[in-house]
């Protein structure tokens, strides 16, 4: 019988991690794609903190507190793991977390899918021991490949760039099983256009450029002070700062400037869901980064400013933005600041950074471009398995 007859849509089980935001924000997207395709049995679960919460918290604030206060104890961590493999001793004690609970969740909620965002791969693991087995697709969030994301037993990858493919492929993953989809972003960050409206929503002249400034989801980017006291010399330029979830940053800086400048040219936020809006009215942006938000300057067609980045995969995804001409890096805040003023006051230089930004740019969005793939897919397989 065909499972899907009748229009019956499949089910689909993503399966994320709360370290850091990223991940979150690409199953989001995913589900989004999803349901704009008419299928609302999509079910997300943060594998980790449902089975082992406590652990789950611990873990998460060593990640924060490692990545802010030891960034090079975390870069350490991450380049000793980085070329492990699945079946090595610590990749196996890695994705046999929550091992239990996915199958019992197998169990319930009988997906025809699952879609990982993040490498806990104790799915993968269970192929032996259970013939509750959709097939598994990964979605890496980094421009960087860290070994955690290869298992043999994943069925199909989506990656954000054809570098990582040719990784892939070079570690043994067939390439018909690699598609380069781009990172998943939410709606928005192609359709959005600059009009006066969307200026004066965010208290933002038309008539000045406008560098954006986003210290990550907690607010950790260093220097901020700074790099806006730089900026705000050139009396043309103003600022937008998201300040994250770190509402004491957010104040601290408010205050500060407050007394300096009046506020006029200096504008504060606190954590903004519709950074597109944002992304759209500005000249470039100095950033913490993250594969989601790099990707989303990448879609915005916007010159990327990385500031000091953390050993690890941040580091790692800022290289290789660099290598291709789409970011520029610096380590310190006076030096960022006149590479800035440098760039929006050439016309030429500003155009040139745009077009090495939008070359990065995935031909299709990637989360619809993945939930299309992958619901193709399952009607392939479903079709296949009544013949």
């Amino acid at each position: 019988m065909n499972r899907f007859e009748n229009n019956r849509q499949p089910k689909v089980l993503l399966l994320y991690a709360s370290y850091g935001e990223g991940h979150l924000q690409v199953a989001r997207a995913i589900k989004s794609a999803l349901e704009e395709r008419g299928n609302d049995r999509t079910v997300m679960i943060d594998l980790m903190a449902e089975s082992h919460p406590w652990l789950n918290e611990m873990t998460r604030r060593f990640y924060l507190k490692s990545y802010t206060h030891m960034p090079s104890l975390y870069g350490w961590m991450y380049d000793f793991t980085r070329p492990m493999k699945h079946n090595s001793l610590f990749g196996g004690l890695l994705h046999s977390f929550g091992r239990d609970k996915i199958r019992r969740i197998l169990e319930a909620e009988r997906p025809d899918a699952v879609v990982h965002t993040f490498p806990f791969f104790a799915l993968p693991g269970l192929k032996r021991r259970t013939r509750l087995m959709p097939p598994s697709y990964a979605v890496i969030t980094d421009f960087d490949l860290h070994r955690r994301w290869v298992h043999p037993s994943i069925d199909r990858y989506y990656v954000a760039t054809k570098d990582l493919k040719k990784e892939l492929t070079q570690l043994g993953i067939p390439g018909g099983s690699v598609k380069v989809s781009g990172i998943p972003l939410k709606r928005g960050f192609r359709q959005t256009k600059a009009t006066p409206e969307l200026y004066n929503r965010y208290g933002l002249r038309a008539d000045r450029p406008v560098v954006l400034i986003m210290a990550g989801a907690q607010g950790v980017m260093p220097d901020v002070n700074r790099i806006c006291e730089g900026l705000l010399q050139n009396p043309n330029v103003q600022i937008a700062l998201v300040c994250g979830h770190n509402d004491q940053m957010k104040q601290q800086v408010e205050h500060r400037f407050r007394q300096l400048y009046g506020g006029s040219r200096l504008h504060v936020f606190g954590f903004v869901e519709q950074i597109h809006e944002l992304m759209a009215l500005s000249g470039c942006l100095i950033t913490k980064p993250g594969g989601v938000t790099l990707s989303e300057a990448i879609a915005a067609g916007l010159p990327i400013f990385v500031y000091r980045p953390v050993p690890g995969q941040e580091r790692q995804n800022a290289l290789y933005l660099e290598s291709k001409g789409a970011a520029i890096i610096a380590n310190d805040p006076d030096e960022l600041s006149m590479q800035i003023l440098s760039l929006i006051g050439d016309p030429l230089r500003l155009t040139a950074s745009r077009l090495c930004t939008r070359r990065l740019q995935a031909s299709n969005a990637a989360a619809d471009s993945i939930a299309l793939d992958i619901l193709s897919n399952l009607r392939i397989m479903d079709k296949a398995s009544i013949l």
